[in-house]
């Protein structure tokens, strides 16, 4: 008897780009099950069936039950799992996605080895998010600056928008109902752009933690790039949701920030930006699975084959 379990893993080329899927999908008081290639979400509503291949980002929270045979078509198609805390709002941890070339790891990593490479790219971030300022020759401290002051001007800029009453960024990080209707919407916009981006960054095969404006922290990467769309699509979105007040604020933040990251094609726009940051091209072998021993001169061999006895060069 044949099991799903039993299926030969896609190749590289049979995946959904992660520019071609769905945002997020965020789940909670239910059990993820597997049914051929697609997941079900099973609670007291009845079963729901998601193709697993269109998922960008699977947000689990409280609640939640997920099988093996869920997680192992979610990893087949590249697809990233996030686990999170109540409203969506705490990251605990996160499944990793499917890779299948080290190529812009290596790259990242190269950028982020050398300090000028690495203040070029944090300039690079900076002028992807604020176009009309040039950064160029600026140091560290005056990107934090810089940045300080449009964050500002977008909360200013919402708040008249919209009508909703901004007094400052209040984060009560134990405490998610401690804060108003915008602090709270902000807080729910930037955990789910964070399991985006979390979701994109490990699908691409790059590094989490190799940060170039952020440092120290597993996922370092993951807050640069969610950063690059706060003040386009975060922040916009947190608002637009405040604007019904407190109640049942981070559902709406998040159906909010899904329409807006969908209409603005943001997968896309996150992968062709993260590509461009650390200068990196496709090539075919971005799409194969191809392993290679390294040998001197920078010269690259095929795996699988003994070079005991063989002239090299």
């Amino acid at each position: 008897m044949s099991t799903v379990s039993r299926r030969s893993t896609s190749t590289p080329r049979e995946l959904a780009r992660v520019g071609d899927r769905l945002s997020f999908i965020y789940l909670e008081r239910c059990t993820v099950h597997r049914d051929d290639n697609a997941i079900t979400a099973t609670d007291t509503d009845g079963t729901t069936h998601i193709p697993a291949a269109t998922i960008g980002t699977l947000l689990l929270g409280p609640g939640t039950r997920i099988t093996h045979q869920a997680m192992s078509v979610l990893g087949e198609c590249g697809a990233g799992v996030v686990w999170v805390g109540e409203h969506g709002v705490r990251f605990y941890a996160g499944g990793r996605a499917l890779t299948r070339s080290s190529a812009l790891a290596e790259a990242q990593a190269s950028a982020w080895a050398n300090q000028r490479t690495r203040l070029e790219v944090a300039r690079a971030m900076y002028r992807l998010r604020f176009p009309d300022e040039d950064p160029a020759g600026r140091t560290r401290q005056d990107l934090l600056s810089m940045e300080g002051r449009r964050l500002k001007d977008c909360y200013r800029r919402e708040s008249a928008r919209t009508g909703v009453l901004w007094k400052r960024r209040d984060y009560h990080r134990d405490n998610f109902a401690a804060g108003d209707a915008p602090n709270q919407a902000v807080t729910a916009a930037a955990q789910c752009m964070y399991g985006i981006a979390h979701a994109v960054v490990t699908a691409l095969g790059c590094s989490p933690a190799l940060g170039f404006v952020h440092s120290g922290h597993e996922r370092s990467f993951v807050l640069d790039i969610a950063d690059l769309y706060k003040t386009d699509i975060a922040i916009p979105a947190a608002f637009d949701a405040a604007t019904d007040g407190l109640d049942d604020v981070a559902s709406r933040t998040r159906r909010a920030l899904r329409t807006r990251i969908n209409d603005t094609n943001l997968l896309d726009r996150c992968v062709n930006d993260i590509k461009t940051l650390l200068h990196h091209n496709d090539d075919a072998s971005d799409h194969q699975d191809r392993v290679t021993l390294q040998s001197d001169g920078d010269t690259h061999l095929e795996s699988g084959h003994n070079y005991g006895d063989e002239v090299l060069w």
